[in-house]
């Protein structure tokens, strides 16, 4: 039997190994949670809620291992606390909001007639959850599924191997049945035959735009919905009235932030020529002064490894290929000695940087940022809509009429305004072009987790 290896980035060593379940028992177990999904159903939602929010008030009283088990899987500096914030922002939202997105829209209760539109549970929701995030992407879909009234069927990916197996534990340990939230140890292989089995009512997958494709793939003919967050080179266009210091503070933390591996991440940065030569003076001083890179649980760490030296070896490629092109760092390496040519990666702020660059094209996932300068909204608004991927965008400027205006022409998912890297619980999290289809959180999020289920009764005759 195969088994899943986690390669901790903190030291290249062997963290945690799990087997990979046989066929037949993983499809034995995804039966059970479907034999359990009506009575999880039939349970009043006050009840369902209570148990899903116990469930991570349990997950927070393990915090003290979860934020080393963190830094030894992928790379996240102890400092920063784990995902917790995050973790129960999204749960207390979606927790206050079920009972208006899950209440039935009623169109007529008359003498005559009683129509209206109830929401059903799927099924069974199959959540396969990456690695840079894995507590706060897999709680996006885990804590409405379960609200909802269907059962959770949860693989990680293999750098955060324990992550699955932690959070069904708390769940578990607070009252939730067993076969209602499970966790599988799946390699693709595994993975992609049970999809084609139509195992699952629905699946919910955070990862790459190729993991995104052999998900469809393999989903083909059953008729199985989708939910996808796939890649993402995120811009933000500075403004030639943006408050300066605020901008770069915010853009370069939302770049560098998680060794630049967040999903909404800064990747590219587009900024009005009179503000230009500031901007990067002050983006390359926010990086050298402000960032410690090392050992993530190092208190004194600010920006720990890649989570893979695999990752690593791509941002590197993308930058020396763009300092061949003519691209010019501003980092000075002897800044960052902890960089070994390895998972430990310095940041970059790149310029002279233009769009024939894979570093301005395809994602980095890493802490670099390219900067170009732009003479007006016409041409930041076509170097942002040039890209494959639209997940965010981050517009700064006073004039919120102007960035509503500019915001209506990006092809993204969100439009922020003064504000960079943050999921808002109350607004869809969704994307376009290859960054995916469908979307999670807020009230949309409720309704793309159950099916519509219309009502039409006849009290009498006419």
């Amino acid at each position: 039997m195969s088994s899943l290896k986690l390669i901790s980035p903190v030291d290249g060593s062997v963290y945690a190994e799990r087997e990979v379940m046989a066929l037949e028992s993983a499809a034995a177990a995804v039966a059970r949670s479907r034999a359990a999904q009506k009575d999880w159903a039939r349970r009043p939602l006050q009840e369902r809620i209570a148990l899903v929010q116990a469930g991570v008030a349990r997950l927070n009283e393990m915090k003290d291992d979860v934020v080393p088990e963190l830094a030894w899987m992928m790379g996240r500096p102890v400092r920063y606390g784990g995902e917790f914030g995050g973790v129960n922002e999204r749960t207390d939202y979606m927790a206050g909001i079920a009972p208006r997105a899950l209440a039935p829209i009623e169109i007529e209760n008359s003498e005559q007639f009683e129509r209206r539109i109830a929401r059903d549970p799927h099924g069974v929701v199959f959540v396969i959850a990456p690695w840079n995030y894995p507590y706060m992407t897999a709680i996006n879909t885990v804590v409405p599924a379960l609200i909802a009234g269907n059962t959770v069927v949860l693989k990680h990916a293999t750098q955060t191997l324990l992550v699955g197996e932690r959070m069904v534990r708390a769940f578990h340990e607070a009252g939730v049945p067993e076969d209602v939230f499970i966790n599988l140890f799946l390699d693709h292989q595994g993975t992609e035959k049970l999809i084609s089995a139509g195992s699952f009512n629905f699946i919910n997958f955070t990862g790459s735009v190729g993991g995104g494709k052999a998900i469809e793939r393999a989903a083909a003919g059953t008729f199985t919905g989708l939910g996808l967050e796939l890649g993402g080179k995120d811009p933000g266009y500075v403004m030639e009235d943006a408050d300066l210091d605020w901008a770069v503070d915010v853009l370069m933390d939302g770049a560098m932030f998680n060794a630049g591996q967040c999903c909404c991440g800064i990747e590219r940065l587009y900024v009005a020529r009179p503000l230009y030569d500031a901007f990067v003076e002050k983006a390359a001083a926010w990086v050298n002064s402000g960032l410690k890179l090392g050992n993530p649980l190092d208190p004194e760490t600010t920006i720990g490894p890649m989570a893979n030296v695999r990752f690593a070896k791509e941002v590197r490629a993308q930058i020396s290929e763009a300092l061949d092109q003519g691209a010019r760092g501003l980092i000075d390496p002897s800044q960052y000695p902890a960089d070994d040519g390895g998972a430990y990666l310095m940041p970059q702020v790149l310029v002279d940087v233009n769009h024939d660059m894979r570093v301005m094209r395809d994602e980095s996932f890493g802490p670099v940022v390219g900067v170009m300068p732009v003479d007006s909204d016409d041409e930041a608004l076509a170097l942002m809509n040039d890209c494959q991927f639209g997940l965010t965008a981050s517009l700064w400027t006073n004039d919120v009429t102007r960035a509503a205006k500019i915001g209506d022409g990006i092809e993204t998912g969100t439009v922020f305004m003064n504000r960079a890297d943050y999921l808002d619980p109350a607004l869809c999290w969704t994307g376009c072009k290859a960054t995916g289809r469908g979307g999670s959180l807020s009230e949309i999020g409720f309704h793309n987790l159950t099916r519509p289920k219309s009502y039409h009764l006849r009290k009498k005759s006419a």
